[in-house]
């Protein structure tokens, strides 16, 4: 990307009245994170749909919750990047920023980021499945006691496979997308709905800039895409 078009980036930045930023699996990719199936060996010997859906869950809970805890360790063996930063930093000087995320690693909150709406909810956390009990998914968390008082049954606070995101979340991105001045696309393939489905013009009539180092589903559909790591651009844009 030449100078004059990355100052011309800086100014739609500064002049934004309001930005929305939509991240997905690559900028944790960036911060040593494996991605969904590079997490231990579970995954290898298990379909996916096993350790990732209501249906697993009830089939074999502790299996699940192995798999989980083993996401929760990877997530606590890395650090946020300079991409995760940078979003943090340009939060703190934007009038109006939305950051919505695909990842439930945390992350984003780690670095800063205070307005996050994390669509697939985040592994920090357990939920009841009776009641709206929440509790903290931490190193206290017992794996073999996973019966809560109401009759309901521990497990992890995101959103599996056939599960629908959550409503409220939903439409709060909906809305910070609708009214973008401008929209960072950073990380995500594009493929997973109904997140890519925000950055489109069906969505959002702000000017659209993809950050992402391979081409993607949302490349053709994007006012600009940066050939770039996340790690390589954001902290460019924030300095």
């Amino acid at each position: 990307m030449d100078d004059d078009r990355f100052s011309e980036l800086r100014g739609r930045l500064a002049a934004a009245g309001s930005v929305c930023v939509l991240t997905g699996s690559g900028i944790s990719a960036e911060s040593g994170l494996p991605t969904f199936r590079g997490v231990g060996g579970l995954w290898r010997a298990h379909r996916v749909e096993e350790l990732a859906s209501p249906e697993g869950f009830t089939r074999d809970p502790h299996l699940v919750w192995s798999w989980y805890a083993e996401r929760r360790r990877a997530h606590a063996q890395v650090e946020p990047s300079p991409a995760h930063r940078a979003l943090a930093q340009l939060e703190r000087r934007a009038q109006r920023f939305t950051l919505v995320t695909q990842n439930v690693d945390s992350l984003h909150r780690r670095a800063g980021s205070r307005n996050v709406l994390e669509l697939h909810g985040a592994l920090r956390e357990a939920r009841c499945t009776r009641c709206t009990a929440r509790r903290p998914f931490d190193e206290s968390f017992d794996l073999d006691a996973l019966a809560h008082d109401c009759g309901g049954i521990w497990r992890p606070d995101i959103v599996w496979f056939g599960e629908s995101l959550p409503r409220d979340v939903l439409e709060a991105a909906f809305e910070a997308a609708r009214t973008a001045d401008l929209m960072l696309v950073v990380g995500t393939s594009g493929i997973v709905q109904p997140a890519a489905s925000l950055a489109t013009k069906r969505c959002t009539g702000a000017y659209v800039v993809e950050i992402n180092p391979e081409q993607t589903a949302l490349t053709p559909l994007v006012d600009r895409s940066i050939r770039a790591r996340a790690t390589g651009v954001l902290p460019l844009l924030a300095a």
